[in-house]
């Protein structure tokens, strides 16, 4: 009696389960039928075309003023951060390099000018300067040489080695005292800080030879081989190396402590290309002459 009892229930449930999918598959035709067979005048089509189209309209408006207000915020955050005014780098010409640009270097070349001269991207000048400030931190002033033979850097060179305490090398580098043992002024180093490889080519060969760390300066047209850290900019100029010099004394000195009365940014970027334009002017009249 109980087993047909249950059996009830069951075909009972069955039942109602078959009657409620019937339903719903009712509805659910229906449903589908009404929106197939359903019509809207063409006006009533064109009115909501035109709806439609305005809202998009709108919302495009919206996102394009959105992004250009991003764009600008981005702007002012990066020019805010700057180690120095952008207005600064510009009149120092850190940005100008040269018209030959190795493969190494295009990656932060921003475009060329007219007469073909590359310009460096100024976000990437100062993104460089912030990392060489911290890794030039690393070191201790009596671990550190800085290498200038270029003589329009020799004086913001001098006030660099005056404020951090770091030695320098301007007017002639001593070839080997850094793998020579056996000279009387043979010393040993921890990194060496050359403003063109081109020029200092002997400090960096040494310091290569012996192991040591390396950080460059530079410009497009130079190859940063051997260096464990680069500088981006104009190492031709005395301005952007004044520039340059100012930013890592002032932040070698912040990050070590070192208490010193550093000049303003004008000091160091007074008296641009004293010595670039007179050898070139000799050798233009020389020329002239036949010599």
């Amino acid at each position: 009696m109980a087993i047909k009892k249950v059996k009830e229930k069951v075909a009972d449930e069955k039942l109602g389960e078959v009657v409620e999918e019937t339903l719903e598959g009712k509805a659910l035709e229906k449903a589908a039928e009404a929106e197939s067979l359903k019509t809207e005048s063409l006006e009533e089509k064109k009115k909501k075309l035109l709806e439609k189209a305005k809202k998009l309209s709108e919302k495009i408006d919206s996102s394009a003023t959105t992004s250009e207000e991003l764009k600008e915020q981005v702007k002012i955050k990066k020019r805010t951060d700057m180690l120095v005014d952008l207005e600064e780098y510009v009149k120092a010409g850190i940005y100008l390099g040269t018209r030959v640009v190795t493969p190494q270097m295009k990656k932060y070349v921003y475009r060329r000018r007219a007469d073909g001269l590359a310009i460096f991207n100024t976000d990437l000048i100062d993104e460089k300067l912030k990392e060489g400030i911290a890794y030039l931190s690393k070191f201790n002033p009596e671990e550190i040489i800085l290498v200038c033979k270029r003589q329009v850097g020799w004086k913001a060179a001098e006030k660099f080695s005056e404020l951090t305490g770091i030695r320098i090398f301007t007017k002639k580098y001593p070839a080997g005292i850094l793998t020579n043992t056996n000279l009387p002024n043979f010393f040993e180093t921890e990194l060496t800080v050359v403003t063109d490889s081109w020029l200092d080519r002997n400090a960096l060969n040494d310091t290569l030879k012996v192991g040591k760390k390396v950080m460059m300066v530079c410009d497009t047209n130079n190859f940063p081989k051997g260096a464990d850290q680069i500088i981006i900019g104009n190492n031709k100029a005395g301005k952007s190396l004044g520039i340059i010099l100012y930013l890592l004394a002032r932040g070698y000195c912040k990050a070590k402590g070192i208490e010193a009365d550093i000049p303003d940014v004008d000091w160091w970027t007074s008296e641009d290309e004293v010595f670039v334009e007179r050898p070139k002017a000799r050798f233009e009249k020389g020329a002239s002459k036949g010599v």
